[in-house]
């Protein structure tokens, strides 16, 4: 690899390094009442915590729910202990605050549903190259237990047994539900 190509990892590690010690500073000013350093800490994360809403909870909720882990976080920012980046803890947070909301709601936490055709009336439109299909529907579309799994796994990023953890589930449970999530992808994607 070149200098260059060294200078430039190298710069972005401490661009992103100076980026999390920034975000400590802004949750222990947060912590000591600072409601601008929140604002800061909000505005950083408020657009990964909606996305995570819309696709856990729905379109029609995300935005309450968002709210929702916002007001949670100013609460309990003094539990924020810096083991880890305040992204992460708030990421941990919002998940719990928003399967919260799904109870309350009533949202129906089935495992999966066999219900063929589940995805049929959501329509892939035209097949183009830069694949006009609508996947975040179809994933609104997925029964809430194989959506919350995929949602956590493919596009979060979180490991089987993170997930497993969280959820109060075995991690074969996670495993099986993602599965299934991906099948119902695929025979939409197919049709």
């Amino acid at each position: 690899m070149s200098a260059t190509g060294t200078h430039a990892v190298t710069l972005s590690e401490e661009i992103e390094a100076v980026r999390a010690d920034a975000e400590l500073v802004d949750a222990e000013l947060a912590a000591s009442g600072d409601a601008h350093a929140f604002e800061r800490l909000y505005r950083s994360h408020v657009a990964r915590i909606h996305s995570l809403a819309r696709r856990m909870i729905n379109v029609d909720h995300a935005d309450e729910a968002t709210q929702d882990v916002f007001v949670r976080a100013w609460q309990k920012i003094n539990s924020f202990r810096g083991e880890s980046a305040f992204g992460t803890w708030l990421h941990r947070l919002a998940i719990n605050v928003i399967l919260g909301r799904r109870s309350s709601l009533g949202v129906e936490r089935g495992r999966f549903d066999d219900q063929e055709g589940l995805l049929d009336d959501v329509t892939a439109g035209p097949v183009s190259p830069d694949l006009a299909m609508d996947f975040e529907t179809a994933i609104a579309k997925l029964p809430p237990g194989a959506k919350k799994i995929f949602v956590l796994h493919d596009v979060e990023g979180f490991k089987h047994e993170e997930i497993a953890e969280s959820l109060g589930i075995a991690a074969g449970t996670s495993k099986a539900q993602l599965h299934r999530a991906r099948m119902l992808l695929r025979r939409h994607l197919t049709r």
